[in-house]
């Protein structure tokens, strides 16, 4: 028999039970034909000897927005450790300004109240640093930005009087009652109605840029949430310029999409769902449609996630849900009964227990086992929400990156008693529930060996403990990055394990992940990926 490849030399951990470990992996039509003696006597067109080095199965990252980290790559980076103060961030301002025209737009991204002494830029601080140009800076969470005056001018209010409130967001006042620049929440529409869609092209051109970041950290695998309208898409066109990036060989990885909910309308008498009652599922092992994903609450180191108890100093404020509770539990209801998996974005406690209602009430009233709905962040969770996941089949996606570059926001924003229940990821394992691996980029650094890192090691940037009572082993946290990960999008039967029929998505590493000290973890490098057998990224040179 002759295959399509042979890696030879390697040392795969494999992930499957029955066979744990491997030197040798063959591939024929993308997927795995056989390891080790299963090999013997075969011939390939491609002999790749790996050197000795350690191989994984391809990481699976169920929450990254590549679409919008490509975007952001061609901003100005304002994420910590790249501006420490405001001045620091109105002097990049001003310098991207510079070599701007007179009427372009300063777009910024990444920018975190938290490490810059706890404010937010402002409208007016913006129009000097920018010379009156539009400015826009997005929040790191992406749940809140920043507009100057032009900004608010081209968004149709050259009276800042007339700019109005918004239901579920809030629009930021100065003393006098003039937008001080801060939307957050659904108020963001305001200047992304301007600024999207972003043109085709250069919409494609963005997930390929995105796409060889991803590679070159072993993605093979990704869920992007909320294409399309909303909040974190684009536009209509957003499934086409997936489809033309693969068509192009731009798209490396293999992609489920989240449609956004703003995305499902009627579709005949019995229907809800995209046109043509296109629903979950559709699509193929390189680009599917996967949940549609639903907003119900806001951000936790913006403070704007619904809780059920005030935040920690700021007496009243327990955040806000983008909609009303009835509103989000009709659309669950009319979402799973015309078949839609559901993901939904709820990182407070409070908007927890209102999507937990929906899903066991949609669950009762149309049963179907083994829909998997989902939690998206489910950030803040008591004891007995870890329960009632558990018992209703819902998968938590909560990100482990957050630990270390949102950490110390959020430890202040629940203060210590209550910080016990944030981003669980051990409670979920023990209740039962299969754990997905995610990043949530680029609100958080997207390369997966950083998220196992501070799933291991649950330190936060200035070094204190974060949950550590959640802490996960290295093996559990890989399992969540591709067991996991291929679970909640319902692919465990092809992804996750290297054995046989299972897809040839494979990482190789420049040390051994299982056996490294935990506080090395993020030292490691990826040496090359490979999807379906190819390799997409060869740092080392195997394929010389």
């Amino acid at each position: 028999m002759r295959l399509d490849a042979l890696f030879v030399n390697g040392r795969f951990a494999t992930l499957d039970p029955g066979r744990p470990e491997a030197t040798r992996l063959g591939v024929f039509g993308g997927r795995v034909a056989g390891l080790d003696e299963e090999l013997d006597g075969v011939t390939a067109d491609v002999v790749v000897d790996l050197g000795g080095a350690r191989v994984v199965p391809g990481f699976n990252d169920a929450h990254h927005h590549l679409s919008m980290r490509g975007q952001q790559l061609r901003q100005l980076d304002l994420r910590a450790g790249r501006v420490s103060s405001l001045e620091e961030l109105y002097a990049k301002v001003s310098e991207r300004a510079a070599g701007l025209p007179p009427d372009a737009w300063v777009r910024g991204a990444g920018y975190d109240q938290n490490k810059l002494g706890g404010q937010h830029p402002t409208r007016e601080a913006l129009d000097r640093a920018a010379g009156g140009r539009p400015v826009w800076l997005q929040h790191v969470s992406a749940h809140m930005g920043v507009a100057s005056t032009a900004a608010f001018a081209l968004m149709g209010f050259s009276r800042l009087e007339d700019v109005p409130e918004v239901p579920g967001g809030t629009v930021g006042r100065d003393a006098a009652g003039l937008p001080d620049g801060l939307l957050t929440e659904q108020a963001q529409d305001l200047a992304l109605r301007v600024l999207r869609p972003v043109p085709h092209d250069d919409y494609v051109e963005g997930i390929a840029l995105a796409s060889r970041v991803a590679a070159a950290e072993g993605l093979t695998s990704f869920t992007e949430p909320g294409v399309g309208r909303g909040l974190a898409g684009n536009g209509a066109r957003d499934v086409a310029a997936f489809q033309e990036a693969v068509r192009r060989g731009l798209l490396l990885q293999r992609a489920t999409l989240m449609p956004g909910s703003p995305n499902l309308h009627e579709v005949g008498p019995d229907g809800f769902g995209l046109d043509l009652g296109i629903g979950t599922g559709l699509g193929d092992e390189r680009l599917r449609i996967g949940p549609v994903k639903l907003f119900s609450d806001g951000s936790l180191i913006g403070r704007t996630a619904a809780m059920c108890c005030d935040y920690q100093g700021e007496p009243g404020n327990r955040g806000l849900l983008q909609e009303e509770a009835e509103a989000l539990r009709a659309f669950v209801l009319r979402a799973h009964a015309s078949g839609w998996q559901i993901a939904a974005h709820a990182i407070g406690d409070h908007a927890v227990e209102v999507i937990l209602d929906a899903y066991e009430e949609a669950q009762a009233a149309h049963p179907r086992p083994g829909i998997r709905h989902r939690i998206e962040h489910c950030a803040v969770t008591g004891e007995a929400q870890v329960a009632r996941i558990a018992r209703l089949g819902v998968v938590p996606v909560p990100q482990g990156r957050f630990i270390s570059e949102l950490g110390d926001g959020m430890l202040a924003a629940l203060g210590p008693e209550r910080s016990r229940g944030c981003y669980r990821q051990r409670s979920f394992l023990d209740a039962g529930i299969t754990l997905p691996g995610s990043s949530d980029c680029p609100v958080a650094d997207g390369a997966p060996l950083l998220g196992i890192h501070d799933l291991v090691n649950q330190r936060t940037a200035s070094g204190a403990p974060f949950n550590p009572d959640e802490a996960l082993t290295v093996t559990q946290a890989l399992r969540a990055y591709t067991v996991g990960s291929a679970y909640a999008a319902h692919e465990e039967h092809r992804k996750g394990t290297l054995a046989r029929g299972m897809l040839a998505d494979f990482a190789v590493l420049s040390d051994d992940l299982l056996a490294v000290p935990a506080e090395r973890i993020r030292d490691l490098t990826v040496l090359a990926t490979a999807v379906g057998g190819v390799l997409v990224h060869d740092a080392a040179g195997f394929a010389r």
